[in-house]
């Protein structure tokens, strides 16, 4: 079996998680996801103020040699350990999770083009579009809800890194993807459009 990665990018709560969940139910079976987010490199040796000003928008926060040597060993069939990564904290855990070579491996993630090592890689890649205030309406109520954050630290990491970034590592290589999709557009829709666009 060859593998083919699908890569799915755009800027943080763009809806690229939600719709590789979506195509994990619907390509059941034929179908693995890893979230880049996993990737982050493990800050505990940093006090927790110390943490809080690491740059988490920017490509050097994320553990890429790990993600590359992860994709190498899925194309080979071997499955691998994903590592699990504590938001709140920002340490990995010391636990994993193992993933298995699918016909379609979805690897999602913002930064996912800023390595030329992770596009090589990909066989398709698909940037889902959203507007920025609707990314950050959304980032407030998930970091709120899930990780523990205050809507004023969301809005402040929004406007000092989360743009920036966004505008210098993602963005530019909208135009290089196979299939642009519209992050307003019902998840759902955009499932199946990314499926008949793989399928055909």
């Amino acid at each position: 079996m060859k593998v083919k990665f699908l890569g799915i990018t755009g800027g943080a709560a763009s809806g690229k998680t939600t719709v590789a969940d979506l195509l994990s139910e619907d390509l059941h079976g034929r179908i693995s996801v890893i979230q880049f987010d996993r990737y982050y490199r493990d800050q505990g040796h940093l006090d927790a103020e110390e943490r809080s000003l690491v740059n988490y928008d920017h490509p050097d926060s994320l553990d890429h040699e790990l993600l590359i040597e992860h994709l190498a060993s899925l194309s080979e069939g071997d499955s691998i350990d994903a590592p699990i990564y504590d938001f709140a904290t920002h340490t990995r855990s010391e636990q994993t999770e193992k993933i298995e070579p699918k016909e379609f491996i979805v690897v999602d993630g913002i930064l996912i083009m800023a390595f030329v090592e992770i596009v090589e890689r990909l066989t398709f890649k698909i940037f889902i579009d959203t507007p920025d205030e609707t990314r950050l309406i959304r980032r407030i109520k998930r970091d709120m809800s899930e990780r523990g954050r205050t809507e004023e630290s969301v809005r402040k990491q929004f406007e000092a890194s989360v743009l920036p970034m966004h505008k210098k590592f993602v963005e530019p290589f909208k135009d290089f993807t196979e299939l642009i999709i519209n992050g307003l557009d019902d998840p759902s829709k955009s499932a199946a459009k990314v499926i008949s666009f793989i399928d055909s």
